[in-house]
Protein backbone atom coordinates (compact mmCIF):
# COMPACT_ATOMS: atom_id res chain seq x y z
CA UNK A 1 0.00 0.00 0.00
CA UNK A 2 1.90 3.50 -1.00
CA UNK A 3 1.23 6.95 0.64
CA UNK A 4 -1.06 8.16 -1.23
CA UNK A 5 -3.56 5.15 -0.73
CA UNK A 6 -2.74 5.00 2.93
CA UNK A 7 -3.39 9.04 2.56
CA UNK A 8 -6.43 8.25 0.89
CA UNK A 9 -7.84 5.77 3.69
CA UNK A 10 -7.26 8.11 6.20
CA UNK A 11 -9.16 10.79 4.83
CA UNK A 12 -12.06 8.11 4.12
CA UNK A 13 -12.28 7.53 7.74
CA UNK A 14 -12.18 10.67 9.12
CA UNK A 15 -15.22 12.01 6.54
CA UNK A 16 -17.03 8.70 7.71
CA UNK A 17 -16.35 9.38 11.62
CA UNK A 18 -17.58 12.87 10.71
CA UNK A 19 -20.43 11.90 9.30
CA UNK A 20 -21.32 9.36 12.07
CA UNK A 21 -20.79 11.99 14.83
CA UNK A 22 -23.11 14.45 12.73
CA UNK A 23 -25.74 11.75 12.29
CA UNK A 24 -25.55 10.52 16.08
CA UNK A 25 -25.87 13.92 17.01
CA UNK A 26 -28.86 14.80 15.25
CA UNK A 27 -30.75 11.60 16.36
CA UNK A 28 -30.01 12.29 19.83
CA UNK A 29 -33.07 13.54 21.73
CA UNK A 30 -32.52 16.34 24.11
CA UNK A 31 -36.28 15.17 26.27
CA UNK A 32 -35.20 13.17 29.30
CA UNK A 33 -38.69 11.13 30.37
CA UNK A 34 -40.44 12.91 32.91
CA UNK A 35 -40.58 11.60 36.14
CA UNK A 36 -44.17 9.47 36.88
CA UNK A 37 -44.24 6.36 38.87
CA UNK A 38 -41.09 4.07 38.87
CA UNK A 39 -42.97 0.97 36.67
CA UNK A 40 -43.50 4.32 33.81
CA UNK A 41 -40.46 5.75 34.38
CA UNK A 42 -38.46 2.16 33.61
CA UNK A 43 -40.23 1.69 30.56
CA UNK A 44 -39.87 5.04 29.24
CA UNK A 45 -36.05 4.45 29.98
CA UNK A 46 -36.25 1.20 27.92
CA UNK A 47 -37.92 2.21 25.43
CA UNK A 48 -35.23 5.00 25.34
CA UNK A 49 -32.59 2.77 25.11
CA UNK A 50 -34.33 0.61 22.39
CA UNK A 51 -34.81 2.96 20.25
CA UNK A 52 -31.38 4.55 20.81
CA UNK A 53 -29.97 1.40 19.90
CA UNK A 54 -31.87 1.37 16.64
CA UNK A 55 -31.18 4.24 15.66
CA UNK A 56 -26.87 3.81 16.19
CA UNK A 57 -27.87 -0.22 13.98
CA UNK A 58 -29.45 2.11 11.42
CA UNK A 59 -26.37 4.78 11.61
CA UNK A 60 -23.65 1.90 12.07
CA UNK A 61 -25.12 0.56 8.91
CA UNK A 62 -25.39 3.24 6.73
CA UNK A 63 -21.78 4.14 7.66
CA UNK A 64 -20.76 0.53 6.84
CA UNK A 65 -22.20 0.78 3.44
CA UNK A 66 -20.94 4.28 2.49
CA UNK A 67 -17.65 3.01 3.48
CA UNK A 68 -18.20 -0.32 1.53
CA UNK A 69 -18.82 2.20 -1.72
CA UNK A 70 -15.98 4.38 -1.64
CA UNK A 71 -13.83 1.55 -1.01
CA UNK A 72 -15.59 0.18 -4.14
CA UNK A 73 -15.43 3.56 -6.05
CA UNK A 74 -11.34 3.77 -4.94
CA UNK A 75 -11.04 -0.17 -6.38
CA UNK A 76 -13.03 1.32 -9.63
CA UNK A 77 -11.34 3.98 -10.02
CA UNK A 78 -7.76 2.81 -9.99
CA UNK A 79 -8.35 -0.02 -12.23
CA UNK A 80 -10.06 3.21 -14.88
CA UNK A 81 -6.40 4.67 -14.54
CA UNK A 82 -4.92 2.03 -15.24
CA UNK A 83 -6.91 1.15 -18.50
CA UNK A 84 -6.34 4.50 -19.29
CA UNK A 85 -2.57 4.01 -18.95
CA UNK A 86 -2.62 1.30 -21.00
CA UNK A 87 -4.33 2.83 -23.48
CA UNK A 88 -1.69 5.72 -23.52
CA UNK A 89 1.32 3.38 -23.74
CA UNK A 90 -0.15 2.25 -26.35
CA UNK A 91 -1.41 5.12 -28.42
CA UNK A 92 2.38 6.37 -28.01
CA UNK A 93 3.65 2.89 -29.30
CA UNK A 94 1.12 3.21 -32.12
CA UNK A 95 2.68 6.81 -33.28
CA UNK A 96 6.14 5.90 -32.77
CA UNK A 97 5.36 3.06 -35.40
CA UNK A 98 3.38 5.66 -37.50
CA UNK A 99 6.07 8.17 -37.12
CA UNK A 100 8.61 5.09 -38.20
CA UNK A 101 6.12 4.41 -41.11
CA UNK A 102 6.04 7.67 -42.65
CA UNK A 103 10.21 8.38 -42.19
CA UNK A 104 10.60 4.96 -44.21
CA UNK A 105 7.71 5.80 -47.08
CA UNK A 106 9.57 9.68 -46.76
CA UNK A 107 13.19 8.12 -47.24
CA UNK A 108 11.79 6.05 -50.26
CA UNK A 109 9.89 8.41 -52.11
CA UNK A 110 13.17 10.85 -52.08
CA UNK A 111 15.61 7.73 -53.73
Amino acid sequence: MNADTQYEDSVSIMVLENIKNRLLHAFRTSAEPRSSPETTVHLIGKSFQVNEELRRAKIDGAITWLRSELLEMRSQDRQLAQTLLGLNKEIQRLRRENGSLLLDADSTDHL
